[in-house]
């Protein structure tokens, strides 16, 4: 198969980057045959954010970084374990678990 370069719009910050050979073949050597959705950029602000805290703390490390936001629903300030996008409504955990029984 024939790589070429492919110039990708990044979903997290909207700017264009470019997905070239070299990373194809790396990805495709992992066996990653998918195309990459963020920029280099905003993917190694993701890994960042994952990485484990070296702090010597016993607390988990796990634990996203979490977002304040304003309930779709209810207007309550929440926050989320994601950062809300503005095209996305997002709820504060009582109007979420309200809107999947159905009431």
């Amino acid at each position: 198969m024939l790589l070429t370069s492919k110039s990708l719009k990044c979903l997290d910050c909207g700017a264009s980057f470019t997905f070239s050979i070299v990373e194809q073949a790396y990805f495709q050597s992992k066996g990653d045959t998918s195309v990459p959705g963020c920029c280099p950029s905003c993917r190694q602000t993701r890994k960042e954010r994952q990485a484990p805290d070296n702090s010597g703390s016993d607390a988990p490390t796990h634990r996203s970084k979490m977002f304040s936001t304003t309930c779709a629903r209810c207007g309550k300030r929440t926050e989320v374990p994601f950062e809300p996008r503005n095209h996305k409504a997002v709820y504060c955990s009582g109007c979420y678990d309200a809107i999947r029984a159905g009431r």
